[in-house]
């Protein structure tokens, strides 16, 4: 701003160099517009773009002002994740082996864990068992690419279509599926049992268990019957995961099965995928133990197969399994949670195969952002100040200009000739009085012919 105040200084000696003759008010007019925005504007209404130079010299100087607040976005401090240099994990599986709290095999009984496991899939009312999965997390926000993880996968189908209704005026005494379970009587029943109705479950081994439900709240009604027929099997899973403010999250991206792998055979269930079902390209070979899938099976069937209800006299049920699916509002989902719920057992067992899936911790950055778009206004207005500084030079040069800029000794020296006095004899003695005497006075800088020069007044 100081180069191009000088600039404007300059200037109007070079505005009085011209053949027309000036208002001496115009000096003022210059000085003010080379201190600050507010004289360039008085100077820009004056002049109205009589001359370019002075015009664009004033405008440059109002826009100054707008210099520094576009300057000031030009750079922000932003916050940007990077990974961590400690790694999260988070539990998996290939190897499934039921065994003691001392770490011995068990030959044919469930491990407690397991047990806790599956009760807590049934009974978890918030069906929210994905959070309860082992893991590290060091900054409280990770991820996990996908991996692959031994699991229990579970697929649940409405069969309400098949059910029977024996009815009379209105009222059933009795509902049943084909060959599958039936419910007798009033009020609210619920009937499971192993029987193979869909046939959209004909194709999946259940090598953990298949069985259908049979539910009424209200068995002489109806319309109030669902049946649902479900596979519960094993699995390898392909999950993502993420850690967000602490709380886990995960998903099961694919699931891959063995329809040959039966818990009825005396051998292992192996489950050996494809390569191209890894991201990495590579086989792995996935094996629950024929006495632990025999053991889980058995478990399983106990609790699952029965019958119970509820009326007037009270409420009875064959198991508290029975009683948790006769009282969720979608089946399906309980399934779902309590196949998550073994998996998550399952991988948080130390299978002595495969260790934790590793992820990226991520944490937080500050660095230093450059916005260049708001770079555009600074630059150029530092282009155009550069350019008008230049276009001052030449034009100084080219009219034998000397640089007086806004030297006051200029006026001392060369503008002793000028009669300021008012013609009516009235002092001149005030800023007004001078301003408006000085509007009338028209001068021209001109050379002497001794080589010098001269602020010469005209004619008014």
């Amino acid at each position: 701003m100081s180069a191009v105040g000088s600039a404007i200084s300059q200037c109007k000696w070079l505005w009085y160099r011209q053949a027309k003759p000036r208002r001496l008010q115009d000096l003022q007019l210059f000085d003010d517009a080379s201190r600050g925005p507010w004289g360039a504007i008085q100077l820009l209404i004056s002049l109205r773009a009589k001359s370019a130079c002075p015009f664009i010299g004033a405008f440059v100087i109002v826009l100054v002002n707008l210099f520094d607040p576009f300057l000031q976005q030009v750079v922000v401090y932003k916050t940007r994740s990077i990974p961590s240099d400690n790694a999260p994990t988070i539990v998996r599986s290939q190897v499934y082996a039921a065994r003691s709290e001392e770490g011995l095999p068990l030959p044919s009984l469930v491990d407690l864990s397991m047990k806790a496991a599956i009760y807590n899939g049934i009974f978890d009312i918030k069906e929210n068992a994905d959070s309860g999965v082992a893991h590290t997390c060091p900054t409280g926000r990770c991820s996990w690419h996908n991996f692959l993880s031994l699991a229990v996968c579970s697929r649940c189908v409405d069969i309400t279509s098949y059910v029977e209704r024996q009815c009379t005026d209105g009222k059933c005494h009795s509902l049943s599926l084909p060959n599958g379970p039936a419910l007798t009587g009033l009020g609210g029943q619920i009937n499971s049992s192993i029987t193979h109705i869909s046939r959209e479950l004909h194709g999946i081994e259940p090598s953990i268990l298949r069985f259908t439900s049979l539910i009424s709240k209200e068995v002489s009604n109806p319309e109030n019957a669902s049946a649902t027929e479900c596979s519960i099997f094993y699995c390898v899973g392909k999950y993502a995961a993420t850690v967000n403010d602490g709380v886990v999250s995960q998903q099961m991206l694919a699931a891959w099965r063995n329809d040959s792998a039966s818990h009825k055979d005396s051998s292992d269930l192996i489950l050996e995928p494809p390569k191209s079902f890894s991201d990495e390209n590579e086989t792995l070979v996935f094996n629950v133990t024929h006495v632990a899938a025999a053991a889980i099976n058995s478990f399983i069937t106990k609790r699952f197969t029965g019958a119970g209800g509820v009326n007037n006299s009270g409420s009875i049920f064959s198991s508290d399994i029975l009683q948790a699916l006769y009282d969720t509002s979608n089946l399906t989902k309980r399934i779902d949670n309590l196949a998550t719920s073994m998996t998550n057992n399952i991988r948080e067992q130390d299978d002595h195969v495969c260790g934790p899936a590793h992820g990226i911790a991520w944490t937080d950055e500050t660095y230093v952002h450059v916005r260049w778009g708001w770079f555009t206004f600074p630059a150029a207005l530092m282009l155009v100040s550069a350019l008008f500084l230049l276009a001052i030079i030449l034009e100084t040069s080219y009219r034998d200009t000397l640089v007086w800029k806004s030297s006051n000794l200029a006026l001392l020296f060369h503008g002793r000739g000028l009669n300021l006095s008012s013609p009516s004899d009235q002092p001149v003695s005030r800023l007004s009085a001078m301003t408006s005497r000085a509007r009338k006075i028209k001068t021209e800088l001109l050379e002497t012919p001794d080589g010098g020069w001269k602020l010469t007044q005209q004619g008014e």
